[in-house]
């Protein structure tokens, strides 16, 4: 048996009814890196623990080379609520201590950015108590790192950072990494080899994740198991990763010819044109429209500058002493004036106006009171209106001027950082908050649905079990051609038709997720909004429902932090930055060079600000370089393409984007339809009469005018093409 620097040596361990591990021989060595995998429930954190030594085995060992020490990120912090972040998170370093060193300052900017050192660690929110135990882990040294799920709480920018430092914190070769994630692309990216824990036993893998479906789907055939459901799951995320998927395009880990041989019978993961037209068949052409849109939330003078999404968190902490972030994100400022005739206007109650929100309160309070007592509210409610009037709003503009057009069968992924707006966004996608200006227009077949992060509505089903819940649903659906039953749907989320009879508050939290996605799914929508819709799952949950969402005939808005997910179930990635939704036709990669640019000093909408110059838009925005960067959508978003000089062919955006993807498409099946014309040509010509002069002469007519339309329309698709890459 090898002599592990940290092992397990024949253990067992059992909960109740459940054994966790059966006589299990595994350990880690110096220099691994390695990401640990399974259901949630198959004991991926019992492992650390055992490491750890919090938790006991029920029988054999777990050694321990001398000296060694082991640093664990748990999933519940033992930070001190009466303790401020200083004192817990820094551990008493002052800030000339923490700031001298570059890796030290480092981990502080990327972890506790924006979060006063005073604060009581008592007073945070949740995300901030998860980023102040990781910065107090990484600024100590460790022989051997473990991390449970690190990456919960943290932004697109912050993983990236993170994925940066733990594959550059040791030199080659020493220290050690054990990471449990749900992070598909973080596995990929920071570990060399994969554990998967199940059925009581660890299997080991070489390579990172996408390594580890390829030997997991081979594994699978050589033995002829008959999970058929979970292989075929598996094999279609493997097909996806060697199509070509963006975020491993330029890292591949495992070998091609050998996925492909196994995948070679996989369909695409969707048929794009087919759910394009189920979609359109449901909604109609017209889904939902932001026309000119500009979200401002009003902040008194000498307030921060919060967005609502995070002022809870944020007025949590004293702004004394507060940690310089490490990637400042764009933020657009300005005033719109609105024009009213009654105070409680939602476009000023939803704007965070205090007046507004008083008259409404008052408003409210009004009407519950003449409701109560019978009365007529018209006599006995004060006066909240006044007469027309304009009313400025000043502050942190969300949305700058946003023109964006979302279609049937659209799946838009969204990106941004902490305190973007991406959760306001979605508000005004579904109509729950009304734009500062502008316009949302919301078509008349369009059916909202929502998973949000929160499980609220869940929550008030707590008493019933779930058969009595599935039974308030249609008895039957069509899912991929055939029909299903609610419990069969519920069965193909990872429950057990035992559990029909469980009650929904004796879900975990994993399976309140899964529950909480099906009953959306039954209620049949046609757009589907989800916000960190990965939130909870394991890797093999998440594949199912990515498997699902795969043949949803519908519209699909994303918004996630897991960038695997985002690019694996929608079509086209946007950036919410500086109040502009941004096209990322690179995928993730694309917004993380714009952070990086800023991050340096640089402007990376320079060039668009240039192509806009002159055109003389009237606005009463600050000098931010990210205010004048044009939005997605309608004339006033695209960029210049007057300079013939330009180095570069200028990208589209928005409504422009989407018209130039319908010619693209236009353009592909009138270039296939010419393909059949000029190759029927060619066949009456090899067997027309060659004596006969005038007809070859005819045909030959047609053949150079069908080729002449060919080479002008070929010429127009790489130019839109271009534009659209």
């Amino acid at each position: 048996m090898p002599t592990y620097d940290l092992g397990l040596e024949h253990v067992s361990l059992a909960f109740a009814t459940k054994n966790i591990f059966t006589d299990v021989t595994q350990g880690v060595f110096e220099g691994d890196r390695i990401g640990i995998v399974g259901k949630n429930g198959d004991g991926k954190s019992t492992l650390l623990h055992l490491f750890k030594g919090t938790q006991e085995p029920d029988s054999g060992r777990v050694t321990m080379r001398n000296g060694l020490t082991f640093g664990m990120l748990d999933q519940r912090d033992p930070l001190d609520d009466n303790a401020t972040v200083r004192e817990a998170a820094l551990e008493g370093r002052e800030d000339y201590e923490w700031a001298a060193e570059t890796r030290s300052r480092e981990i502080v900017e990327a972890l506790l950015g924006g979060i006063s050192l005073d604060a009581k660690i008592g007073s945070l929110s949740g995300g901030q108590r998860r980023r102040a135990d990781l910065a107090r882990l990484l600024l100590k040294d460790w022989d051997i790192l473990a991390l449970d799920e690190p990456t919960n709480h943290l932004d697109v920018v912050t993983i990236h950072w993170l994925a940066e430092h733990l594959k550059n914190r040791w030199p080659s070769g020493q220290g050690a990494l054990l990471l449990v994630t749900h992070d598909r692309w973080f596995l990929d990216e920071v570990c060399e080899s994969m554990w998967e824990v199940h059925d009581g036993v660890i299997d080991p893998f070489e390579g990172g994740y996408s390594a580890y479906m390829l030997q997991r789907v081979e594994r699978d055939r050589q033995a002829d198991v008959r999970e058929t459901k979970r292989r075929n799951l598996a094999r279609k995320e493997l097909a996806w990763l060697t199509r070509g998927a963006r975020a491993r395009s330029t890292k591949q880990k495992f070998h091609v010819k050998a996925a492909r041989e196994l995948i070679a019978d996989v369909p695409p993961v969707r048929n794009t044109l087919e759910l394009k037209q189920m979609a359109t068949s449901r909604l109609g052409k017209q889904v939902v429209d932001l026309i000119d849109v500009t979200q401002i939330f009003e902040h008194a003078q000498g307030e921060a500058d919060i967005d609502p999404d995070v002022a809870e968190m944020e007025a949590s902490a004293s702004r004394v002493d507060v940690v310089p972030a490490m990637y400042a994100e764009p933020q657009a400022h300005g005033s719109v004036e609105v024009a009213v005739d009654d105070l409680t206007d939602p476009r000023l109650v939803d704007a965070g106006v205090p007046e507004a929100r008083q008259a409404a309160q008052a408003a409210r309070q009004a009407e519950e009171e003449s409701h109560e007592s019978g009365g007529d509210a018209d006599e006995s409610t004060p006066e909240v209106t006044s007469a027309a009037r304009k009313v400025t709003v000043t502050g942190r503009k969300i949305l700058d001027d946003v023109t964006w057009l979302i279609g049937p069968g659209d799946r838009f992924g969204i990106v941004g950082a902490n305190g973007a707006g991406k959760s306001t966004l979605l508000k005004i996608l579904d109509g729950t908050i009304t734009p500062t200006a502008g316009h949302v227009n919301i078509g008349k077949t369009v059916k909202f649905a929502v998973l949000s992060q929160r499980l609220d509505e869940l929550e008030k089903l707590g008493k019933y079990k779930i058969k009595e819940v599935l039974s308030r649903y249609k008895p039957s659906y069509i899912v991929d051609g055939k029909e299903t039953t609610p419990g069969q749907m519920m069965e193909r989320l990872g429950f057990e038709s035992a559990q029909l009879m469980t009650p929904i508050k004796d879900l975990s939290g994993g399976q309140k997720r899964r529950m909480q996605l099906l009953l959306i799914l039954l209620d049949e929508p046609n757009v589907l909004i989800m916000d960190e819709p990965g939130n909870d799952l394991d890797t093999d949950m998440l594949a199912v429902m990515e498997d699902l969402l795969d043949t949803w005939p519908g519209t699909l808005i994303v918004v996630s932090h897991d960038r695997y997910l985002l690019e694996r179930v929608t079509d086209q990635q946007f950036a919410l930055i500086g109040g502009k939704i941004r096209h990322l036709p690179g995928g993730v990669q694309d917004y993380l060079d714009m952070t990086e640019a800023i991050k340096n000093g640089k402007d990376p909408f320079a060039d668009e600000n240039a192509g806009k110059a002159g055109k003389g838009r009237k606005n009463s925005d600050a000098g931010d370089p990210a205010t004048t960067a044009p939005s997605v959508g309608g004339a006033a978003s695209s960029p210049s393409t007057g300079d013939s000089s330009s180095a570069s062919t200028p990208k589209l955006t928005g409504k422009a984007f989407h018209e130039a993807s319908k010619r693209v498409a236009a353009i592909e099946r009138k270039l296939a339809k010419l393909g059949e014309q000029k190759a029927d040509l060619e066949a009456q010509m090899a067997a027309h009469d060659p004596s006969d002069y005038e007809g070859l002469g005819k045909l030959n007519e047609q053949l150079q005018s069908v080729t002449d339309e060919s080479e002008s329309l070929e010429m127009e698709w790489m130019e839109l093409s271009e534009q659209l890459e």
